[in-house]
Order: structure tokens, then C-alpha cells, then sequence
């Protein structure tokens, strides 16, 4: 029969190819995609997972403290979105986010002083998506984009991937200076500004209200898109709030606002957001598609109910409290346990301190030396562009108590001192405000 020999002859064929397979060897699989090569893993994360062994006071990650997470609250908003609509909780939904959050996100922009409505958000699985289809839509592979130096490690990684030129802007202790930024953009054509504002990342600077308005004139005279990273504008210790980049004149029609709720209410629900003009938004969301469809429905609307029936701002307050507290502990131990003239500069929020060593010193190769002594931290120069600066390093004090703190400043000072053979009251640390 015809159907029988053809599977016959199918059979026998496969047969074949296996035993063929057998005696000849396979022939490798393509090579990776360049960009997957050329990016470096971060070595913030690689340094958690070896330091989570018993008895290590690991100021390495930039963490929220897990106990000051509003369980009880989380809980209810998850319930609720249970028992209003199970099934809507359960499906599929929009790209661009459940109405409600969306709704939420721009009324919080709004009573901050930029003007906002729903159709302005995108909902993202966590703000570091959003800067990744901000990317996909503006760039090309060898497009400038221009970034503070040091500068978050994450947004260096999403850049690289995309295949960008990275290129630093001259900074000062208050971050980007105008004039030379505007030489930048007027001799390099770059596509964007990607820019962590307030508490920047990694050195803790904030950037002046009348620096601020000279970007946006920059950008608007030569033609630069802005992307303004705010994860921690929520965290203020000290001082006024100032008003965003997006907010300012001839910065509303080119800048990408990204906003997270990873600090002030639990990261691990990975909701974020993201403000844009009309048509880089669409793009974006075209971007989100191919992504991810759309963000988690269920953690949408949980997130939505705990908005609308808990005070966010009490529950922010508090986490301030808290961290003020652990920030000030660990500049009182800087100051105590590492020199009495050293330099040290309170950040108005955030969650890190940024330590520079004595000259001839190293921070990558002390961490081994600290991890002996049960203290862990970030060595700084992965934040660089170009050659970094060897000496830096990031302290996180979200997730410890005072005590610990304490202790953990002094195992690092007996490590200083079993690294170099100096006395560690040579080591100048500068307060910064930093994400993971």
C-alpha cells in the first residue's frame, strides 16, 4: 500500500539519520549574536549570590528592607483583586496596562507637579523594562547615547545591547555640566541623554533646579531625546523635592519619564512605568508586544486596589524613617570607625554610600580580603564608561540595623588595614544614592 511504504520509507530515512548522526559528528550550532558577547554580566549580581552565606554583613545590593514591606496591606490588595474579578485577574490584558494603574500613576505625576493622564503611562514589568524598549525604539546599532560617569551598571549593560556608543558627560559634584553637554550634542549627534537626575546613580549628586532647566534648553535647541531615570525620587531624607526634567519648558515633547514602585512598595512585584510623548509611547508599547505582551494582570490590579484603598505616602514616610535612621548610623560609623577628617557627604535620599580609597588602592581587589572579614560591598568601576576610577566603592544600608552596621564598618576597616598595611582613617568616603 502506498501510505504504508511512504511511512516505511519515512522510518527507514530516520533510522538512517540517527545511525549517520552516530558515527558523524555533529556539526556546531551558529555562533551567538555579537552583542551577547560583547556585554559584560553584571557583577552586582554575581557578588550577591556569593555573599549570601551565614555571618557575611553584605552592603553589596541595593535592597529594600523586606520588614518594612506592607504585607498585611500587599496581601488584601491581592485578595481583592481575587474577589472583584478572578477571571480578569487571571487573563490576558492590554499593553499598555489596566486602566486603573495607569490612571494612579498619572494622578501620583500629576499632584507632583506634571501634568498626566492615563493615556501618557505605559505600565512596565519593572522600570528597567521600561528603559529597554525606550532603547529598542530610539536606537540603532552605532548611535551615540550619552550618559553621566559613573552611571547606573544596568543601563550601561541595555545600551551595549542594543549597540550603542556610549559616551560620558563631563560632571561635577552636581552632576551634568550644560555647556559641555551642549558641546557633546552639537559635535556627536547623539540620539539621547540617559540621566538619573536626583540621587544619582552612583555618586548620590542631585541635580540643581537651574542645571536642570539648562539640559532641557539643550535638548530643545539641538535636538536630544532625554531619559530620565527616577527610581528614588520618592526617598528624600532632606530638602525639597525638585521638579522633574519632564516638566520643564522645551523638555515635555522629548523626554521619557521612568518611575518604579520596586522601592517604595516591594520590588518583587516588578511593576514599573513609563511617561512619554504620544509617539514614542506608541513606539514603546509596539516594543512591550513583542517583549512580553503586557505586564502581569494579576499584580496590576492588586497594585491598583492597594492605591486606591491604602496611603501610600504614610507607608513611604515610614520607609524614609527607617533608612534615614540605617544612613545615619552608617556615617556615623564611616566617620568613627575610618578617620575623623574624612570626607563624607550626607545624600538627601537614597540607599547607598559611595567610598573612595587612598590612592595605590584598589577596591576589587580588597573585596576578597573584606569577604574574609564577613563584610561584602560593589567595587565602583563597573559604573564607569571608559577607565573608571579603581578606588570606589558602594555601601547599601536599607537592610541592616544600626548595630549591624556598625559591625559592619568595622570589619571593613580591619580589612583596609590587613589590605594595605595603611591605617584606614586614610579613606575618604563620599555619601550617593544608589539602585541595584
Amino acid at each position: 500500500m502506498p501510505a504504508v511504504a511512504a511511512v516505511t520509507a519515512a522510518v527507514t530515512a530516520a533510522v538512517n539519520a540517527a545511525v549517520n548522526a552516530a558515527v558523524t559528528p555533529a556539526a556546531a550550532p551558529p555562533a551567538f549574536a555579537a552583542r551577547a558577547t560583547s556585554v559584560e554580566g553584571s557583577p552586582v549580581r554575581e557578588i550577591l549570590a556569593l555573599t549570601q552565606r551565614p555571618g557575611i554583613i553584605s552592603f553589596a545590593g541595593g535592597l529594600p528592607a523586606p520588614e518594612l514591606f506592607d504585607t498585611e496591606g500587599l496581601r488584601a490588595a491581592y485578595d481583592a483583586a481575587f474577589a472583584l474579578s478572578a477571571r480578569r485577574a487571571l487573563q490576558y490584558s492590554t499593553t499598555e496596562g489596566a486602566p486603573e494603574l495607569r490612571a494612579a500613576v498619572a494622578a501620583r505625576a500629576t499632584a507632583r507637579g506634571l501634568p498626566t493622564g492615563a493615556d501618557d503611562v505605559l505600565v512596565t514589568t519593572g522600570s528597567q523594562q521600561a528603559l529597554t524598549l525606550i532603547a529598542a525604539a530610539l536606537i540603532e546599532p552605532g548611535d551615540v547615547v550619552l550618559v553621566e560617569n559613573p552611571t547606573y551598571l544596568a543601563a550601561l549593560q541595555c545600551f551595549g545591547l542594543a549597540g550603542a556608543r556610549v559616551v560620558a558627560v563631563p560632571c561635577d559634584d552636581e552632576g551634568v555640566l550644560p555647556d559641555a553637554l551642549a558641546e557633546l550634542v552639537a559635535r556627536e549627534r547623539p540620539k539621547l541623554l540617559y540621566t538619573v537626575p536626583t540621587f544619582q546613580n552612583p555618586t548620590g549628586r542631585t541635580l540643581p533646579a537651574a542645571r536642570r532647566a539648562a539640559v532641557a534648553e539643550v535638548a530643545a535647541r539641538l535636538g536630544l531625546w532625554l531619559v530620565e531615570d527616577d527610581p528614588y525620587g520618592d526617598l528624600r531624607y532632606e530638602g525639597d523635592d525638585l521638579p522633574w526634567l519632564a516638566a520643564h519648558p522645551g523638555a515635555q515633547d522629548r523626554t521619557a519619564l521612568l518611575g518604579s514602585f520596586s522601592k517604595i512598595m516591594a520590588p518583587g512585584l516588578r511593576l514599573g512605568w513609563l511617561r512619554a510623548p504620544a509617539a514614542l509611547l506608541r513606539a514603546a508599547v509596539v516594543a512591550k508586544q513583542a517583549a512580553d505582551l503586557h505586564t502581569s494582570t494579576v499584580d496590576q490590579l492588586a497594585a491598583a486596589h492597594y492605591l486606591a484603598t491604602v496611603d501610600l505616602d504614610a507607608h513611604i514616610a515610614t520607609v524614609r524613617g527607617a533608612y534615614r535612621e540605617r544612613r545615619d548610623a552608617l556615617q556615623d560609623a564611616l566617620s568613627r570607625t575610618l578617620s575623623a577628617d574624612c570626607d563624607c557627604n550626607l545624600p538627601e535620599g537614597g540607599m547607598f554610600v559611595w567610598a573612595r580609597l587612598p590612592e595605590d588602592h584598589d577596591a576589587t581587589a580588597l573585596l576578597s580580603t573584606a569577604v574574609a572579614h564577613g563584610v561584602a560591598f560593589v567595587p565602583g568601576a563597573p559604573f564607569y564608561t571608559g577607565a573608571p576610577d579603581p578606588r570606589t566603592l558602594r555601601l547599601s544600608f536599607t537592610t541592616h540595623t544600626p548595630r549591624e552596621i556598625t559591625e559592619g564598618v568595622g570589619r571593613l576597616g580591619a580589612a583596609l588595614a590587613e589590605y594595605g598595611d595603611v591605617d584606614p582613617r586614610r579613606v575618604t568616603a563620599v555619601s550617593a544614592g544608589v539602585r541595584p
